[in-house]
């Protein structure tokens, strides 16, 4: 387990997203219809002062850029001939806050940070992962943080 452990406290990024109002207003159309989320106009005049994406939306983008770099980790494991993890479900997460609008034309960056790994005596070969994740704008604030678990089975 040595290699992972290396990882400890190192904040991983994972890419940004820019959320188009466009975006913002066909997912939480779909997902979570507040006027601040759908109407520009109702938005101005809201409390957020413009139309702001969904915490959903930012979450749901979290995700895709996460399991984008797991599958990029293994693919680099397999080009360099080693045995990559193999990547379990996420029992669940919690502390999740949305400390910050993000805006239309904001550009967020995502963060993962692998917190501590322990082997579990139910499933042998199978580890729990405890992460803590992030979100930033492009002015470096907040936007978004959780901690979260996930099984993993590490090559041997």
């Amino acid at each position: 387990m040595s290699g992972i452990e290396q990882l400890i406290g190192v904040e991983r990024d994972l890419g940004t997203h820019t959320f188009s109002a466009e975006e913002i207003i066909a997912f939480a159309t779909k997902y979570d219809p507040q006027r601040f989320h759908v109407d520009p106009e109702a938005a101005r005049k809201s409390n957020f002062g413009g139309l702001c994406a969904s915490g959903w939306h930012t979450t749901a983008i979290w995700m895709r850029l996460n399991v984008e770099d797991i599958k990029a980790e293994v693919r680099s494991a397999i080009e360099h001939g080693e045995k990559p993890p193999q990547f379990g479900p996420s029992p669940g997460f919690e502390n999740l806050k949305w400390l910050k609008p993000v805006y239309a034309g904001d550009t967020i960056r995502f963060t993962r940070t692998l917190n501590g790994i322990r082997a579990l005596q139910s499933r042998t070969g199978w580890s729990m992962m405890q992460m803590s994740s992030a979100a930033y704008n492009q002015k470096g604030d907040k936007v978004l943080e959780f901690d979260s678990a996930a099984l993993i089975a590490l090559p041997e």
